[in-house]
């Protein structure tokens, strides 16, 4: 009865599986047995309906059998193919009985009431299997190619799946069911123009579908009709089908893979190359990919990956110069670029081309790599989304990306987690990526039982929904159909895929490694394993796609190829780096890649232009938007420091912002709670208190044509989201794009990002990029984790050389930047953020900008500019020199305190506190990265007489001092001595005891002051 159950709940509306097929509809003797039972009739529709809440399951089916017994024309078709059925199935004489009067006695009643039962409880049982096909079937899948592993980790077959006949008895079937007939579910495909099957043929046919060389996990995405369109891809009969052109296209591309990689192993047989063996299959995947992709409109495709088949992707689907990747090889090579390169497996590329499956033009990006392998999949997405950002490209219909990955960096690597969790966010979608997953079933020489937790190493791709597709590597058919499928995926439904190319690795972690150590029995089994362009090349042969001669003339024609690149690489005598650039900026430099202007412009702004970014930033564009009370009192304010022609810190960035926007660069400005400001200064976003979602970015209302204006909180990542800021920076040189940290210790979850691309990504792969990172940083009592913002790491990769003085000429300011890594400043007044900010634009090249922002001088009163500040010609100070009386009498000075950030104020208020401002001179170092030698060296020699401290609130092994101290004593020539105020070394950069903090500041207050009893510590 519980099935009869089950069947009751369908027809009140429930739905149970495909059951709305066997049940569907009411004919004229199904409506004259309902009004029997229930009164009047309430109508019937071909959907199914709650039709009689008064009626039992039982009696229902007892009514309907009724009602066919009479005529059979009464009842819905699937009732007729329902009873027909039940009447096979009986005993001779009794179901065949069509009487009236054969109802009245109760054993045939009862007789048909347990068939119908019966009848329903296997074909719900039918419908379970599918379903339990659909969910575990790929647990069963045949992946690997080599036959040894398991590539869920587990050789346990679930219950559920019918891969023995003895299991039929788990859902109460026998083997005598295999041959009977039963109704589809509407959640199938199997039957394709059949909606019944007979039981044998269901299993048969979803074991195709299933347990092949293809493994589907679909099931627990949470939307109906995409679960629906994914098996129709893998259910309908005859749906992997290629024609014989197409079979030809995939073996040329497969010979190309392969013999790429045997000619490197030929020519270089004792150099580290990474290579593909052992997923070949790669290439004419990523092919596949790009022509399904290219016909459905995509013109740009950027991609990501690690070490191994980079090479292969360079020649064969980037289509690099085959000379320019072998002249990599040679050891002699000269390199005339700058920096210090990188090596090949590790470099990236920019091509347009052709593609000739759709002949449309296409641009390919790879973008560079370091050996932190899944560091690239942010960056790959920033870039995306930057130029769909600038196309318009709103949906992703023609800006893609393409990430791979390897199977233990998937699993292991937090930053995959990261990036797909960036994936369905407003600012950050790219409406869509493919993920590629070369699956070695093995990391460096870690088991993959050692190696992750989960059954598969692409189970985080689970976490948003995304489709994975498992598939045997040595099945390149089965591949490309995939393939098909994940691109036909992206375009319909603008979601991350996941590929999963189960395969392995013919030689070591790279092909000097000797992996028998580790993986005796799999590289056993590796050394006997037939190559796949061996296995599919005979397949066609003997299907007749193509002859041998056909093959071996193919292979010869591309073995051609290489060998005459091979020949003209030797020719290659200089190592030209830029042949490598993945994000060229072709309107940016010149034909020779210089800047095309090396001028320093000024930064200043007009009056009005000043005055209306200023009346902007203190009101609220938008008629009857409420906002919030003390948000209220904030703009008041805001309008009164216009109205005196000031400015805090915060309307210092709102005149940089605004007035960069006027001259068309776009600014976009991410980070955790950047919106409102982690310190509740900015507020660049107004919220309506009564209406929800409803906001206003008063930014954005500044200028009839401005560019527009980027402000979004981002999820709670460093790691991913500088990686993906990054990415976006790298798209156009025209825009300033920052990236904030909620506190500048944070950004040590990023630090990947930071040495891998930022400080080093000019010298490695002449990538510029001008991204800037505001790191709030300052002592303030807060304890260990909200202080500092690590200034002496991004120190110490600073290039400049401590002990040369640069030729000072007319354009030393310029030239410094010119050369160096990255900027590093800590600025004390807002106009001087501002002039940083609109120089960074303005300056003819792009370089990081790193920003030591302050906390508590957001609203300190001290801490204020005026108009006059950032009026015309004026710039962005390097150097703040003393203004007040010391600075009149320079050579009555005793002491000179040179120091950086807020810790001015505090000194200028102990000055004050002790009437030293004759004798005491406070100088504001403001950019600390390339160190200004100019303008020290003048500041020194003015105050000749005067002791020269070097003042700091981080403690001595940290902050400043060590990249300060060589800095000035080559100023000085070593002849003066420099001394060190400020706290003494530790290994936390703050205590988190606000007394202690307190008692620190005072006893570096008195040292900085007390000329007499000075415990002088030379530098």
């Amino acid at each position: 009865m519980s099935q009869l159950r089950a069947l009751a709940a369908v027809l009140r509306g429930g739905g149970v599986g495909g059951s709305r097929l066997l049940l569907g509809g009411c004919g004229a003797g199904q409506a004259r047995a309902a009004r029997r039972w229930a009164g009047p009739r309430r109508g019937c529709s071909s959907r199914t309906e709650p039709l009689l809440p008064a009626l039992t399951a039982s009696s229902y089916v007892e009514e309907m059998y009724f009602a066919w017994l009479e005529d059979s024309k009464n009842v819905h078709e699937s009732w007729d193919r329902f009873f027909r059925n039940l009447q096979a199935s009986g005993p001779s004489g009794e179901a065949g009985e069509r009487r009236p009067s054969a109802l009245l006695q109760g054993r045939v009643l009862s007789h048909s009431h347990d068939r119908a039962q019966k009848v329903v409880e296997d074909h719900l049982a039918v419908h379970t299997l599918i379903r339990a096909y659909q969910i575990r079937g790929h647990h069963v899948a045949q992946l690997d190619p080599l036959g040894i592993l398991d590539a869920d980790l587990d050789s346990f077959v679930p219950s559920d799946l019918i891969t023995t006949i003895d299991k039929l008895g788990f859902y109460g079937l026998t083997e005598s069911d295999l041959d009977r007939s039963f109704q589809l579910p509407a959640t199938t495909f199997i039957g394709g123009e059949d909606s019944t099957l007979p039981l044998r043929e269901i299993i048969r046919r979803l074991e195709t579908s299933y347990c092949g060389h293809i493994g589907v996990e679909f099931m627990f995405i949470n939307n109906v009709k995409q679960c629906q369109w994914i098996r129709q891809k893998f259910e309908t009969p005859g749906a992997m089908q290629f024609t014989n052109a197409e079979k030809r296209t995939l073996l040329a591309r497969l010979i190309r893979s392969t013999r790429f990689e045997d000619f490197l192993a030929r020519k270089w047989s004792s150099e580290k190359r990474f290579g593909l063996e052992g997923c070949e299959v790669l290439i004419p995947a990523l092919k596949t990919i790009i022509d399904k992709s290219s016909a459905a409109g995509i013109d740009s495709v950027i991609m990501g990956m690690p070490h191994r088949g980079r090479l292969n992707v360079l020649a064969n689907v980037i289509r690099k110069d085959l000379d320019q990747i072998f002249c990599q090889f040679d050891p002699k090579l000269e390199a005339t670029d700058e920096g210090s390169g990188d090596v090949k497996y590790h470099l990236g590329m920019y091509h347009e081309r052709i593609n000739r499956g759709t002949d449309k033009n296409i641009t390919l990006s790879l973008m560079a790599n370091p050996s932190h392998l899944e560091a690239v999949d942010p960056v790959v997405q920033g870039k995306t989304k930057a130029e769909q950002f600038y196309r318009g490209d709103i949906q992703g219909k023609e800006v893609m990306s393409i990430l791979m990955h390897g199977d233990a960096a998937f699993a292991g690597q937090g930053v995959v987690y990261e990036t797909f969790h960036l994936s369905e966010l407003p600012s950050y979608t790219t409406h869509g990526t493919i993920h590629v997953v070369v699956n070695n079933q093995i990391g460096f020489t870690t088991d993959p039982r050692m190696a992750r937790s989960s059954p598969y190493p692409t189970d985080v791709a689970r976490v948003v929904n995304a489709p994975i597709f498992h598939v045997n590597a040595d099945d390149p058919e089965a591949v490309m159909y995939v393939c098909q499928v994940a691109a036909e995926w992206r375009t319909t439904f603008n979601k991350d895929v996941v590929i999963d190319l189960v395969c392995y690795r013919r030689f070591g972690h790279n092909e000097m490694d000797e992996p028998m150590f580790t993986q005796p029995l799999m590289y056993k089994q590796i050394r006997r394993q037939e190559h796949v362009l061996k296995k599919y090349s005979h397949k066609l042969i003997a299907e007749g796609v193509v002859t041998l001669q056909e093959f071996e003339e193919e292979v010869a024609k591309y073995d051609k190829i290489c060998e005459e690149a091979y020949t003209s690489s030797k020719d290659e005598k200089i190592l030209q780096i830029r042949h490598w650039l993945d994000s060229p900026w072709p309107d940016f430099f010149t034909a020779e890649g210089e800047p095309r202007s090396m001028s320093c412009l000024p930064t200043g702004l007009d009056e009005d232009v000043l005055q209306h970014i200023g009346q902007t930033a203190s009101s609220v564009p938008i008629e009857d938007f409420k906002i919030h009370p003390g948000l209220s009192r904030i703009l008041r304010s805001r309008a009164d420091l216009v109205k005196n022609r000031q400015m805090d810190w915060a309307l210092g960035e709102y005149m940089a912002f605004g007035s960069l926007l006027k001259d068309g660069i776009h600014v976009r400005l991410s980070g955790q709670d950047v919106e409102r400001g982690t310190f509740s200064h900015r507020h660049h976003v107004l919220h309506d208190q009564e209406v929800d979602k409803r906001t206003c970015v008063p930014m954005n209302h500044l200028w009839p044509n401005q560019a527009p204006y980027t402000v979004c909180n981002s999820s709670l990542s460093e790691y991913g989201v500088l990686g993906f800021e990054l990415g976006f920076a790298m798209a156009s040189p025209n825009a300033l794009i920052l990236w904030e940290a909620q506190f500048g210790d944070f950004h040590n979850t990023a630090q990947c990002i930071i040495d891998q691309f930022i400080s080093s990504g000019q010298a490695k792969w002449v990538r510029n990029n001008g991204i800037v990172l505001l790191l709030p940083h300052g002592m303030e009592g807060m304890g260990p984790e909200h202080s500092s913002a690590r200034p002496e790491r991004f120190l110490q990769m600073s290039k400049d050389d401590p002990d040369h003085i640069p030729e000072i000429t007319e354009d030393f300011e310029v030239q410094q930047m010119y050369d160096c890594n990255w900027i590093v400043v800590n600025c004390s007044t807002p106009a001087n953020y501002c002039h940083v900010l609109r120089r960074q634009i303005l300056l003819p090249f792009r370089k990081p900008l790193i920003i030591f922002t302050p906390k508590s001088l957001l609203r300190h009163p001290d801490a204020r500019s005026s108009f006059d500040d950032l009026a015309k010609g004026t710039k962005f100070k390097r150097v703040i020199p003393d203004e007040g009386p010391a600075s009149q009498s320079p050579r009555q000075v005793k002491r000179v305190i040179f120091c950086t950030g807020k810790v001015y104020y505090e000194l200028v208020k102990e000055r004050k506190q002790l009437k030293m401002e004759r004798e005491v001179a406070i100088i504001r170092l403001e950019q600390i990265s390339p160190f200004p030698f100019d303008l020290i060296r003048e500041e020194t020699k003015r105050y000749a007489n005067a002791e020269l401290i070097w003042c700091q609130e981080e403690h001595k092994n940290m902050g400043y001092y060590d990249y300060v101290r060589p800095r000035f004593l080559t100023v000085v020539e070593n002849k003066r001595p420099v001394w060190y105020v400020g706290r003494d070394p530790a290994a936390a950069p703050a205590t988190g005891n606000k007394s202690t903090h307190l008692n620190e500041l005072r006893r570096f207050m008195d040292a900085a002051f007390n000329l007499n009893a000075f415990n002088k510590r030379d530098m």
